[in-house]
């Protein structure tokens, strides 16, 4: 024990008559001084930081909806450009199954009114839904759009 003792005591003089005593000041100095402007103003690195989700303004706002304030989206809301047909269910009440582009699952029926523009669904099909459009055209008058959105050929179906 006395050996390193003296062996650190040895070290540390003839570190003193090497450098003098500018070694010191240096070393001092590191300890002093940091890169870091507030150190204790940190988190702390053994704790979790808090998160806080941002607040999409979106979903803060609702309206006002036959008499009843909600926040949730209607059908009509929805653009048809948005839609992907996932699946349909054929049987006595015809239903498709859509999802947009949110991600949002809906049902779809026959007769429905979609978009800002009110494009009824009129026929569910095995292979789609047809969309009918009342639109005025140049020289003003009314013409029907009919518009057919396939099943998404990305599911497989057998």
């Amino acid at each position: 024990m006395h050996k390193i003792v003296l062996i650190f005591f040895y070290s540390i003089l003839f570190q003193q008559l090497l450098y003098g005593n500018e070694g010191f000041r240096e070393i001092n100095m590191s300890l002093e001084k940091s890169k870091i402007p507030d150190p204790l103003s940190l988190r702390d690195p053994f704790n979790a930081p808090i998160l806080v989700a941002p607040v999409d303004i979106d979903e803060q706002q609702g309206f006002l909806k036959d008499g009843v304030f909600t926040n949730i989206r209607t059908v009509g809301e929805l653009e048809v450009g948005s839609l992907e047909i996932s699946g349909v269910v054929i049987g006595k009440e015809r239903r498709a199954l859509a999802k947009s582009k949110t991600g949002e699952t809906i049902i779809l029926k026959e007769g429905m009114l979609l978009g800002k523009d009110n494009a009824e669904i009129k026929a569910i099909l095995p292979g789609g839904i047809i969309l009918v459009e009342k639109i005025i055209n140049v020289y003003g008058q009314e013409e029907y759009l009919e518009t057919v959105i396939p099943v998404n050929k990305g599911i497989a179906r057998k």
